[in-house]
């Protein structure tokens, strides 16, 4: 892929983390892609929603960052199929669980978007 490509994807995980961070459904709405897929596979939790549903679950919670938890994520790992998908594997502790996420990201117009989330956690080992 481009340099264009990995910059504008490095630029999607940060506001996707600064997103979560602040609980920021705004902020978030410009890493979704519209008909976002949102699954929790963590076993006895599993949950499936839609854009709208996962967003008034952001606007309920009280952010991290208020709370003053630090910023924690790691992108473990970005694979470009080719010009209209990818994937990155991230890794972020918040509200005291580590997350684990598969994130598919598609062409949405000029830029890249995220269509489906799939991620599972544990509580956060201290």
């Amino acid at each position: 892929m481009t340099p264009t490509d990995r910059k504008q994807v490095r630029a999607l995980m940060e506001a996707y983390f600064e997103g979560l961070h602040q609980a920021d459904s705004a902020m978030l709405r410009d890493v979704f892609h519209p008909q976002l897929a949102y699954v929790c596979a963590t076993q006895g939790d599993e949950l499936y929603l839609d854009l709208e549903t996962y967003m008034t679950r952001v606007d309920g919670r009280e952010p991290p960052a208020r709370r003053g938890e630090p910023r924690e994520e790691e992108v473990l790992e970005v694979a470009f199929v080719n010009d209209r998908m990818a994937q990155v594997n991230a890794r972020m502790t918040m509200m005291g669980r580590d997350f684990y996420d598969l994130l598919t990201l598609v062409r949405y117009g000029a830029e890249w978007r995220i269509v489906i989330k799939v991620f599972s956690y544990v509580p956060k080992k201290d």
